[in-house]
């Protein structure tokens, strides 16, 4: 008789709160597709346990007795590399050290404060949303290192969640509305899983003469935050969290903060931030496919457009909607993605001009900015 748990993803979770273990497995076991296969009180504990064989994802707490997440994540990355998702408190300290953690090779982070203290929905769709991505990822310890990625793991089931589209934020542009002229230069980003490490690759190389930057990083709230400050430690130009009322300036990126939406109103030559509330958007708050769709009403074809690395959807119907604007629409390809899942969506719906590699993308931001064309 088939094993019907063959197929399906296994997870381990390491976690030193009876509680949050019994909450964190019954949230994961309510898919399908998922299975827990053990849980474990500390790394020491989890190390035992994997002797009966390797999960599919570790689900990982950072604060731990006997040994600290950070530790164990860096023996995983250099022992056996495996797809980790932090799981870390929702506080400033907690998002600071789960950026690290992402940096050492984690593919994920997860808020604590964000999963909340019952089983809901809601809670259960992000929780194994996030640990499906995981389960796609190629694991790359760090940024340096030389070796070829690992082939793709082969496709899990996923189970089938009601997603809304950007039309609850705002409506579509109408197929027989003019594009604006003499936008000002403009460059819209979106990712998710792998995409932190993935955007600072690209951030760190810019110049501060480039194009104003907007970003969508699926990301927890407060995470985002930290994530702006790391980065703006790291690169030469200005990066920070988006904020209501913002103009977006040259040389600058803003990132969506981890709990809104956000778009862009056009004010003669340069352009203003909007921080929205709403309902999640292909199932992420804030949502690529709003920002794209924002893009392509208010700032027309002296856009560039990137989509990167994540698993899903989100962003791919907004850069279809982009390039009908006649924006310059990028999509990372699949062997510099950490999971090929937004941009393969891109592709397959004709959004994307072209697919370029991740070490290539800086540099068509900087021709764009210049006013090269990069359309070829």
């Amino acid at each position: 008789m088939p094993d019907s748990n063959a197929n399906k993803i296994k997870v381990l979770i390491v976690e030193d709160s009876i509680t949050a273990r019994t909450m964190l497995k019954m949230m994961l076991e309510s898919a399908p597709d998922i299975r827990v296969v053990d849980t474990a009180r500390d790394p020491f504990d989890a190390v035992e346990k994997m002797k009966n064989g390797l999960p599919d994802v570790i689900l990982l707490d950072i604060e731990m007795p006997r040994m600290d997440g950070l530790t164990f994540l860096r023996r995983i990355m250099s022992q056996h590399p495996l797809p980790v998702v932090i799981c870390s408190n929702h506080t400033a300290a907690g998002s600071d050290t789960a950026l690290k953690a992402l940096s050492m090779g984690a593919v994920e982070v997860l808020s604590k404060g964000d999963l909340g203290h019952t089983i809901s929905d809601d809670a259960k769709m992000r929780i194994c949303d996030v640990v499906r991505a995981a389960s796609h990822a190629r694991v790359r310890p760090n940024r340096t290192a030389a070796a070829a990625p690992p082939p793709p793991a082969p496709p899990k089931p996923l189970v089938a969640e009601k997603k809304l589209s950007a039309d609850v934020i705002m409506p579509r542009r109408s197929p027989n509305s003019r594009s604006p002229m003499n936008t000002p230069p403009l460059v819209a980003m979106g990712a998710s899983t792998g995409g932190t490490d993935a955007l600072a690759q690209v951030l760190e190389k810019l110049e501060p003469n480039c194009a104003p930057i907007i970003i969508v990083q699926h990301m927890p709230e407060r995470f985002t935050e930290a994530f702006a400050r790391r980065l703006n430690g790291l690169c030469k130009i200005n990066v920070k969290e988006a904020a209501q009322g913002d103009i977006l300036e040259p040389g600058s990126a803003l990132i969506a903060p981890g709990h809104s939406h956000v778009t862009i109103t056009r004010e003669g030559r340069r352009y203003r931030c909007n921080v929205v509330n709403g309902p999640f958007v292909c199932r992420h708050r804030p949502s690529v496919d709003v920002l794209f769709r924002s893009v392509s009403i208010e700032a027309g074809s002296n856009v560039l457009g990137v989509l990167m690395t994540g698993m899903g959807d989100d962003g791919a119907e907004g850069m279809v909607e982009m390039k009908e604007a006649g924006a310059v629409t990028l999509a990372q390809n699949e062997a510099s993605c950490v999971v090929y899942g937004m941009p393969r969506e891109a592709a397959l719906r004709g959004g994307a001009s072209r697919e370029v590699h991740l070490n290539a993308i800086a540099q068509e931001i900087m021709k764009f900015s210049s006013g090269v064309s990069v359309r070829a």
